[in-house]
């Protein structure tokens, strides 16, 4: 086979595949400076907003660029407290990926384990668990958050049970379909004529070729678990004021929208929205990327 026949590393051929679409580029930039920013917030922000000694009262509701006494610009404004926005949208970005990736990686864990358990055993234990699913699928995801909370009360680790005992089922779902396919291929029955253990027929065989869909799957729940977190914060059942969140400062700001004070809500918004559309459209590339049907 010549050099120019060769297949490309797995992970080349997705960075090409990547590269053909300007808008997934885009999407992946954006992505990438929000993490940065999120995990740099500490170091990039012009002041800790949530730190007392750094806050003046006679810098609330300053509008964006104005300038407080001692000469420091605040570039997208200050909240009702004198908090720098720019500051807490660094906070605030920090705070809501880390909910929406430690939640996605719990509830992917669950998920993946019931889904593949349901899948290769299959009869009642397939049954029972599909049932589970069925019943919380039966009911809209805010509504089980929103009594978990009102159960467990506000917190950072609260909120990141509740999205996990919304978001488990989807996975579930998501890899018992796929395993089922597998399940019936050739080489699931090599393994098992071969007396393999469970263990490494479902860790070894099965689990590698069900991940592209749970892959998809799970970088559009982060974006859903960093909307819903977001939702929940709003309507303050989510985060304490201490640990803010995007959503926490769309609703600091909300009472000052008919005043004329957008600032306070808005840039919280559309750091919210850039985050959503960057992870949707990086999903977007990754499905067609691991979808061989969609390949070219």
């Amino acid at each position: 086979m010549t050099r120019e026949q060769a297949p490309l590393h797995p992970f080349r051929r997705i960075a090409s595949d990547f590269a053909e679409s300007r808008i997934a580029l885009a999407g992946l930039a954006l992505l990438g400076l929000i993490m940065a920013v999120a995990l740099l917030a500490p170091l990039i922000s012009p002041q800790n907003p949530y730190d007392l000694a750094q806050l003046d009262i006679l810098d609330s509701r300053l509008p964006p660029l104005a300038q407080s006494d001692g000469g420091k610009t605040y570039w997208l404004g200050t909240d009702d407290q004198g908090r720098d926005m720019l500051s807490g949208i660094f906070y605030g970005l920090r705070i809501s990926v880390a909910v929406g990736v430690a939640s996605t990686l719990a509830a992917l864990a669950i998920g993946l384990g019931f889904g593949l358990l349901a899948a290769y055993f299959g009869g009642w234990v397939d049954t029972l668990v599909m049932r589970i699913v069925d019943i919380q699928l039966s009911f809209p995801s805010i509504l089980i958050a929103l009594i978990l909370l009102a159960l467990l009360g506000q917190g950072l680790d609260k909120i990141i049970v509740a999205l996990v005992a919304v978001q488990w089922a989807y996975y579930a779902r998501t890899v018992r379909g796929a395993a089922l396919v597998e399940r019936r291929k050739e080489y699931m029955e090599a393994a098992a004529g071969l007396a393999l253990s469970h263990a490494r027929i479902v860790f070894r065989h099965l689990l590698p070729n069900c991940l592209p869909p749970l892959i998809v799957v799970a970088t559009v729940q982060v974006a859903a678990a960093i909307a819903l977190e977001a939702t929940l914060s709003f309507l303050g059942l989510g985060l304490p004021i201490t640990e803010p969140s995007l959503g926490l400062l769309i609703a600091n700001g909300y009472t000052y929208m008919l005043s004329g004070k957008y600032w306070i809500s808005f840039y919280p918004g559309v750091a919210l929205l850039a985050t959503i559309v960057s992870i949707n459209l990086v999903a977007d590339q990754l499905r067609d990327v691991l979808n061989p049907r969609l390949q070219k």
